[in-house]
């Protein structure tokens, strides 16, 4: 087992590179349209942070669900939700549309029209397309939890001075 480390590899990207923070402050409100609950954002985000193997996102994302009042079943199911019972169909097209968007697929296009049909049908498009936008807000900040590797658990606020 390794130590964990004292820091995060980078310093604040926000005093890094200032402009970042009006481009994260727009993705975040424009996610948070209303148009589709928090919890399927959080959801599909934690499902982000599972695939590409990041212990920050998947812990920030298991937070939020938890400070939102998600039962515990939903929160651990999610890196197994094609059998798990605790997800509503819209939020299981949510976890496998980013899924889709995020793995290569086997044969044919990541995200095949069949898919794309199944998500229009539980989502208008302003919802559609805040899913979308969703996916690539965390796709956004995956390269700095990748690289940067920020500590699991601790407020950037605290780690990042």
């Amino acid at each position: 087992m390794s130590t964990r480390p004292a820091a995060s590899r980078l310093s604040n990207p926000l005093r890094l590179v200032p402009e970042l923070g009006p481009v994260a402050g727009a993705l975040y409100k424009a996610v948070g349209n209303g148009s589709v609950p928090q919890a399927t954002i959080d959801l599909l985000q934690l499902r982000a942070g599972q695939l590409v193997g990041n212990t920050y996102l998947t812990v920030m994302h298991t937070a939020s669900l938890r400070k939102a009042g998600e039962p515990e079943e939903r929160i651990t199911a999610v890196a197994s939700w094609r059998d798990a019972p605790y997800f509503s169909e819209a939020e299981a097209v949510a976890l496998e549309l980013v899924e889709a968007v995020l793995q290569p697929a086997a044969h044919g296009e990541r995200v095949p029209d069949e898919l794309y049909a199944r998500v229009a049908a539980h989502y208008d498009e302003t919802a559609l397309t805040t899913l979308v936008l969703a996916i690539g807000q965390v796709n956004f900040f995956i390269p700095l939890a990748l690289v940067g590797k920020p500590l699991p658990g601790v407020k950037p606020s605290e780690q990042w001075t």
